[in-house]
């Protein structure tokens, strides 16, 4: 074998063809014609001096030779595709964030103007999502997540936000409410947002840990699947929210929102950066973090005006 490497359009043409195993859904793709597709598989097949490919009535199958060489071509194609948006990342001024819809709406998007402000030259993009992204398939910079997140080798991981629940009620409702004992007979918001992680923590467990023991009211009241519109509801007078300090913590600074009876539970979910190992370095990403360390800050001076506890076992 001579070892000199095929052209790279053969190459290309083979590696469509070999994911779909059809020259047609191929050439689809390449934006060629099904024969000028074909053309270059016969450059690559004589360039080998093997066949590839099986070439049946109406489909096509790997021959041993095309099973060796798909995997191979298909992980040097990733590669180059990465590399190339490594080098647009170079010269990108933006950053993209991803984080929840609930943190984007209550807790991001208030304040990222603070952000671009005092860094005009670097363009901020969030995406609102709870989909597991992959940082260069997806070209997500930086995440924020809450839950129970193990340590990666592959990821940088830095807890920025020790999360805890508090009830909280608008300011009108707030006044009739002086004890547990008021608060058990409001209208109750549930925040099932956090169910599939501390099935345990809810109502229920705010009522043990405030003395009342079991209540039945504890399970009455409307349900929601997302944070921050049992939080908006709560807000407008609707009932009291058991709600995450993050994402209360600004309608509770500006008013909208108070805390009638300063009684918290501290939970092992925790908001964390997350990003690539070593990307936490680059300038771009490196301020951004800056940036949210001394935001969360207020979260952390409203956690110390709540009397937190852990969870009920």
């Amino acid at each position: 074998m001579h070892g000199r490497l095929p052209p790279l359009t053969a190459l290309r043409a083979f590696e469509a063809a070999a994911r779909h195993l059809s020259f047609a859904k191929a050439a689809e793709e390449l934006h060629v014609t099904p024969a000028a597709l074909s053309y270059q598989i016969r450059v690559l097949e004589e360039h080998l001096a093997t066949s590839l490919f099986n070439r049946l009535n109406r489909a096509v199958t790997l021959t041993e030779a095309g099973k060796a060489l798909a995997p191979r071509a298909a992980n040097a194609f990733a590669t180059l595709a990465e590399g190339v948006r490594a080098v647009e990342r170079l010269s990108d001024s933006s950053l993209t964030v991803t984080a929840g819809p609930a943190f984007t709406a209550k807790w991001l998007a208030p304040r990222f103007f603070r952000f671009a402000s005092a860094h005009p030259d670097i363009e901020l993009r969030f995406v609102a999502s709870l989909r597991l992204m992959d940082f260069d398939r997806d070209g997500i910079d930086a995440a924020i997540r809450f839950g129970i997140i193990g340590d990666s080798p592959s990821v940088y991981s830095e807890v920025l936000i020790d999360e805890f629940v508090v009830p909280v009620v608008s300011p009108e409702i707030a006044e009739t409410i002086k004890t547990p004992e008021d608060l058990a007979r409001a209208p109750l918001f549930h925040d099932d947002s956090v169910a599939h992680l501390m099935p345990d923590l809810g109502w229920p467990a705010w009522f043990r840990i405030a003395g009342l023991g079991e209540r039945p009211e504890a399970a009455r009241g409307p349900r929601f699947s997302n944070a921050d519109h049992a939080i908006d509801g709560a807000a407008e007078g609707g009932g009291v929210a058991l709600a995450r300090g993050s994402l209360a913590e600004r309608d509770i600074a500006q008013g909208r929102l108070v805390v009638p009876i300063p009684i918290g539970i501290t939970i092992p979910g925790r908001f964390r950066f997350v990003c690539k190992s070593g990307a936490e370095r680059d300038p771009r990403i490196a301020t951004f973090l800056d940036w949210l360390r001394e935001e969360v800050t207020d979260i952390a001076t409203l956690a110390r005006r709540i009397d937190l506890r852990p969870m009920p076992e």
